[in-house]
């Protein structure tokens, strides 16, 4: 059974995060969806590492006194699953602006994608989107980035340890990618285009390992309000809480 003080003591919760969701909402729906069911004023609530709000996935939430772990779990290595279409390319890199350049695909097979996704694996420099949640002198690089606004980011050193290609059907490409922390897939997906003589943007994007956590362990927001409802009869309804 949970118990309230189970949550301030500390808990780490593996959750599976909705698309269209920010993971600052996951964080907020989760707090307050235990301050409502034990009745309590204020607990820390945190996450493990950004998802962005297109993506989906695993994301690793900690209460209480587990908060002080979050470091700890954001150094792990991570694995997801995404879909690049290429040929066309956003300002995000992603499905959250709309195209703004089309190049031609038709030099493309199955080997040139293999050969080209091998020149990722292994330590490098990547240059992070600008649509990103870096800070840039206080303010976060997609809030500038969405006034239209451009600034040259700095490259970061990371590591791609496997890219497995899942399917291929030109223009769509399908890859499991295993990387280290600080890592960009949308970044990696319009390197891959340059690489190939095109441009490309990510359509899908979805975290299914950290560390040795995996998806197939997570729950939902839903799934953990009805596991505190089966302890808890008088807990609000999660559709009643509010951010």
């Amino acid at each position: 059974m949970l118990l309230k003080e189970d949550f301030l003591n500390g808990q780490v919760l593996l959750m599976n995060k909705d698309t269209h969701w920010t993971s600052f909402d996951l964080v907020n729906k989760t707090r307050n969806l235990i301050k409502k069911t034990f009745n309590i004023k204020k607990i820390k609530v945190g996450h493990a590492g950004t998802l962005d709000p297109l993506a989906s996935g695993l994301m690793i939430i900690c209460t209480g006194k587990f908060t002080k772990k979050i470091n700890e779990f954001q150094d792990l290595d991570k694995t997801y699953r995404t879909t690049i279409k290429l040929g066309e390319s956003t300002p995000s890199f992603d499905t959250e602006t709309e195209v703004d350049i089309t190049l031609p695909v038709d030099h493309i097979n199955l080997e040139l994608v293999k050969q080209t996704l091998q020149q990722f694996v292994g330590k490098q420099e990547q240059v992070p989107p600008i649509y990103s949640a870096i800070n840039i002198d206080g303010k976060r690089a997609y809030q500038i980035a969405r006034k239209g606004e451009t600034r040259e980011l700095k490259s970061r050193s990371i590591n791609i340890y496997n890219i497995e290609i899942l399917e291929f059907n030109l223009p769509n490409l399908s890859i499991e990618v295993t990387c280290s922390k600080g890592t960009y897939v949308r970044a990696l997906a319009r390197d891959v285009g340059e690489a190939l003589n095109t441009v490309a943007h990510i359509t899908s994007l979805e975290r299914t390992k950290i560390g040795n956590m995996n998806l197939n362990e997570a729950i939902t927001i839903k799934e953990l309000e009805n596991k505190l409802i089966s302890h808890n009869k008088q807990v609000v309804p999660y559709e009643t809480v509010k951010i």
